[in-house]
């Protein structure tokens, strides 16, 4: 194990620290990151708390490594539903099991508090890191769009509409452009 993972990982508690120690006395002073952070008190987001977007790009940055293992660990670290799986957790936890929390306490009055629910972009990271660096999935260009003379939804792959809708992906490192057109709203 490394001195990163004594550190900045705990698995007891499911969390991935951003910063240790918090910045609250520090000498000398890091500068704009000191004042921004330090806005906050030890423990609590960036300022020594889980911020759940660096958390879930450290699992990427593992994927991208090759470190399958460590980033599906950290993804299981940060995944909400393992944060509320008893009635322990949730009242650890204090965020919905669905929703990704921005932020995750470390601060000793606080330990595994979820903060900002609903307003964190750490959700689509955490979507990307799922399909694609865990699952290998690539994005295919895919526009849904009103179709005027449609009377039901239908789904064009490259250019051949797709009896039925559905489609297998293909790992063949081309880009593949879907269109789903959807009949015009009443």
């Amino acid at each position: 194990m490394s001195s990163l993972d004594e550190r900045l990982v705990h698995r007891d508690t499911k969390l991935v620290q951003l910063l240790d120690p918090p910045f609250n006395t520090s000498t000398p002073s890091p500068g704009y990151i000191q004042g921004y952070i330090q806005g906050y008190v030890p423990g609590v987001r960036e300022n020594g708390g889980q911020y759940t977007h660096a958390a879930v790009w450290a699992a990427m940055a593992f994927a991208a490594l090759g470190d399958a293992k460590r980033a599906w660990e950290l993804f299981a670290l940060l995944n909400p539903l393992n944060h509320t799986a008893d009635v322990a957790a949730v009242t650890t936890y204090k965020v919905e099991p669905y929703v990704l929390a921005g932020d995750v306490y470390t601060n000793p009055a606080h330990v595994g508090r979820g903060g900002w629910a609903w307003y964190t972009g750490s959700a689509g990271w955490m979507f990307q890191l799922i399909s694609e660096s865990l699952l290998g999935l690539q994005r295919y260009d895919i526009t849904c769009r009103r179709a005027e003379a449609a009377t039901t939804t239908s789904v064009v792959l490259d250019g051949a509409e797709i009896d039925g809708g559905a489609f297998t992906l293909v790992d063949d490192g081309q880009v593949h452009v879907v269109t789903v057109n959807l009949p015009q709203s009443n």
